[in-house]
């Protein structure tokens, strides 16, 4: 009967999947089956009719939804892809559709259009490499990723296929059903936390989330697993190709970055300079740090940044490719790595090309509204956090309170909240919320200062002189109090200070931290020097001058 053939090789085809998903031994499908059941589908890729199973599952869809729509070049698929999640689409169809893009996410030639359009540039980019085992080139993943990395790289991909990866892209960010590693390695996490979540990206964004922290425990190979999902999609090249986020953000990005092209991964740099702002929308905010959240864990899933930054980074950091993920580089390492060298002056060798540098300036003013953003500081201080901080969890409030208790933190933490703090002394930009609460100041008093390229402290210096003045408001006055008192707890923390004297203080008061004490232990080896008439002093010129501006 020739009816009940399309059943089998359906029911072929649900085994096929289901192997890839289950750890159980008993669901096995011998390579030659798979490779002819693969093979029936890229045959039955240009036209729906050939799949018998799908074709009988969909007839009424397709009258429902994709009446106009000329069946041939794997069209019929392609628009009921898109209504996959719609309410009045049949149960069974949506099955049988995800069946299939379970399929073309293990061979990609199962969709007629992507084969169609990407073929010259797999064979330019050789992506389709004839060494490596048949089954792993195939997969979808890996021929985005290996076309994404040409992408990066500032290679030509013809916009058609570029416009069919970006579909594609979508597809697997909207239905985690379609990643086995996600199913494999998240199962628990699903149903604990994120069950019946199942449309439109809600299910990974509850992930996300999960590991975020906000929600339970996640396990490391669901962590993992969702990291490759989000380098393969690659959200920060286009946000678009997240549902999830492009619905919460819609309004935000209407009113507040409605002068940037739709699709520009500005976009997302744009709704970040926006968090904590009236405009921004508590959807929006949520969806937005729980994909910010992976970025910051990878430095390539920030389009803008590897973009500028690719040439310091394998300079300086000694990164590879961007489809190379190397497991040794922990979280976030590079971007560390780039800001450590952001902020070296000329003595002290390489620095950042200046284009990188302002983007690495930007990145870090961005993320310290969050201390989730900066994986080392979460990572070093998520016990210091929870035993100080648990109350304080307004943006902003907690890494002013890691500082408060700067002496009561474990050596790790205390060294990434000191290094952060020294940076802060050098560009009080990067607290984002300081510089929102002093912007009237700012313009009125310290315009001139705040445009330099270079901070150096300057900044903090004009507002700390302009405290007292009838424009200073209550927020701006205690967080310039606040970082007045924190400076007092480390000479480093003074950037000009630092800078004028750090080899005197090595020299003449070492093993001293506290401010004051560095600065009276200085200040009475220039007394006694300049009592005893020596004739030379011990205290360099350039750390006296300093010394006469701290006295006052």
């Amino acid at each position: 009967d020739a009816h009940s053939q399309g059943e089998v090789v359906a029911c072929l085809e649900k085994g096929l999947v289901k192997e890839a998903e289950e750890t159980d031994p008993r669901i096995q499908v011998s390579d030659q089956c798979k490779k002819a059941i693969l093979r029936v589908a890229e045959l039955s890729s240009d036209d729906f009719h050939l799949d018998r199973h799908l074709y009988f599952a969909c007839r009424d869809d397709r009258e429902r939804f994709c009446e106009n729509t000329q069946a041939g070049e794997g069209r019929v698929y392609k628009c009921l892809f898109n209504h996959k999640f719609e309410e009045s689409m049949s149960e069974k169809c949506r099955d049988a559709l995800t069946t299939r893009q379970k399929l073309i996410a293990q061979d990609y030639k199962v969709s007629y259009s992507l084969a169609k359009s990407c073929k010259s540039d797999l064979k330019k980019y050789r992506c389709n490499v004839e060494n490596l085992p048949r089954s792993r080139e195939a997969r979808l993943s890996y021929l985005l990723m290996c076309l994404e990395s040409a992408v990066h790289r500032g290679r030509q991909v013809s916009s058609e296929c570029q416009g069919e990866m970006l579909d594609y892209r979508r597809m697997l960010m909207e239905d985690f059903s379609l990643s086995p590693e996600i199913i494999l390695s998240c199962r628990g996490e699903i149903e604990h936390h994120c069950s019946g979540l199942h449309r439109k990206g809600r299910t990974l964004h509850c992930l996300m989330k999960v590991v975020r922290g906000e929600k339970g425990n996640v396990g490391l190979s669901c962590q993992q697993a969702l990291q490759t999902l989000i380098q393969e999609t690659d959200p920060g090249a286009d946000y678009r190709i997240d549902r999830a986020l492009n619905e919460a953000c819609e309004s935000v990005i209407q009113t507040a970055c409605k002068h940037i092209r739709s699709g520009d991964p500005m976009i997302l740099s744009c709704l970040m300079e926006h968090l904590y702002t009236e405009k921004m929308v508590e959807d929006c905010e949520h969806r937005l740090l729980e994909l910010q959240y992976f970025i910051s864990r990878d430095w390539k899933l920030d389009t803008v940044l590897y973009r500028k930054c690719q040439g310091d980074a394998s300079r300086l950091c000694h990164t590879h490719g961007w489809n190379e993920t190397s497991e040794l580089m922990p979280p976030g390492a590079v971007f560390s790595c780039l800001y450590r060298h952001a902020y070296r002056t000329e003595e002290q060798g390489r620095r950042l090309s200046r284009e990188c540098r302002a983007e690495v300036q930007r990145i870090l003013h961005q993320r310290a509204m969050d201390v989730k953003l900066d994986p080392t500081l979460q990572d070093k201080c998520m016990i210091d956090l929870g035993k100080w901080c648990s109350e304080k969890t307004e943006t902003g409030q907690e890494l002013e309170c890691l500082q408060d208790h700067l002496d009561d933190l474990v050596s790790d933490c205390r060294d990434v909240v000191g290094n952060l703090t020294e940076l802060e002394s050098e560009d009080i930009q990067i607290e984002a919320l300081l510089m929102r609460a002093c912007e009237p100041i700012i313009q009125t008093f310290c315009h001139e200062v705040a445009d330099n390229q270079i901070d150096s402290g300057d900044l903090m210096e004009c507002l700390i002189q302009n405290k007292h003045q009838k424009e200073m408001n209550e927020k701006c006055a205690i967080g310039v109090t606040h970082f007045q008192l924190v400076q007092m707890k480390d000479f480093r923390f003074s950037y000009k200070f630092k800078m004028a004297c750090k080899e005197d203080v090595l020299k003449l008061c070492p093993n001293i931290k506290k401010k004051v004490d560095v600065v009276i232990c200085l200040s009475t080896t220039v007394r006694n020097d300049t009592l005893q008439d020596a004739k030379e002093h011990r205290v360099s010129l350039k750390c006296r001058k300093q010394l006469r501006v701290e006295e006052l």
